[in-house]
């Protein structure tokens, strides 16, 4: 009995990774180069590593099944530490951290150029762009799959172009009705 019940459990295991799916995460030159191949927008997961409301929004919103499957589907995904030591081009300008501390990896950093330039004030921000590299908006704070989903689509369908007061946001955000589900990727 109890190694049909390990068998079983295995077997379910080894199902839900097969279906479970994990955002396919680029580098911010990747996506560039990505772009130019086949255009897309890019949502760019500004985090820094001791802030706690990013490792939920990891954890909960991009490790959802279905927010996975539409990032992957629809955009290229960058991850970007805004305390962190990378370079970053963008539009012919490089972007460092020249007080980045190295015994600071994993504790408050000095921002990087990037992020003060993305005019980045809080963690997490998600940051979308258009498919000519144009920043589109910064969306501050941990967002849950259902809450995130409003946004993917809203940019997605170029419905914000649209929108030309906060009144038009609110008739957009009144009427949509979320179809994410609250499903995890196997790696959760």
């Amino acid at each position: 009995m109890m190694k049909k019940i390990i068998l079983s459990a295995i077997m379910l295991m080894f199902v839900i990774s097969i279906t479970a799916q994990e955002i396919n995460w680029v580098t911010f030159e990747e996506a560039v180069a990505l772009q130019k191949k086949e255009p897309r927008k890019i949502i760019m997961d500004v985090y820094t590593n001791w802030c706690g409301p990013c490792k939920l929004l990891d954890k909960n919103t991009f490790g959802n099944k279905d927010v996975a499957d539409y990032i992957n589907k629809n955009y290229y995904a960058v991850k970007f530490n805004a305390e962190g030591n990378s370079t970053i081009t963008y539009k012919d300008k490089t972007f460092t951290n020249p007080g980045y501390d190295e015994t600071k990896a994993n504790r408050r950093n000095s921002p990087h150029q990037f992020s003060s330039f993305l005019q980045v004030r809080a963690y997490p921000t998600i940051a979308f762009f258009d498919e000519d590299l144009r920043m589109i908006t910064p969306v501050t704070g941990y967002q849950n799959p259902q809450q995130l989903e409003l946004y993917l689509k809203l940019f997605k369908t170029d419905k914000y172009k649209e929108m030309t007061s906060q009144e038009h946001f609110n008739k957009y955000y009144e009427a949509f009705k979320p179809t994410f589900g609250t499903t995890k990727t196997a790696s959760n």
